[in-house]
């Protein structure tokens, strides 16, 4: 599995994009079969492979027909504990710093 290079938002945004169509192109779906399988329209994958421009939702729905969506369970993982310490002292509470 490929890590990105976290040079800028642009660059990932790119990233994702070439990632999606090569899974597309893996499978031997045209962007009308993909757009069929995931109910995203034909022009919306067209330009998220071409631009990278695509609403969240949409990406989820492509990465649910190409069968990628395991892959947002990693995307924000929680922070490990690194003592008790910690625990107790970075309870922040509601309101206002």
């Amino acid at each position: 599995m490929r890590t990105f290079i976290f040079s800028s938002p642009g660059y990932i945004v790119d990233q994702l994009a070439a990632r999606c169509k090569a899974r597309r192109l893996a499978e031997n779906w045209s962007r009308k079969t993909l757009a069929e399988r995931s109910g995203v329209s034909e022009s919306t994958i067209k330009r998220f492979e071409t631009s990278g421009s695509i609403k969240l939702e949409d990406l989820i729905h492509l990465a649910l027909a190409l069968q990628a969506s395991d892959e947002f369970g990693s995307l924000f993982p929680e922070k490990a504990v690194v003592s008790l310490n910690q625990l107790t002292t970075n309870i922040r509470q509601r309101g206002r710093k």
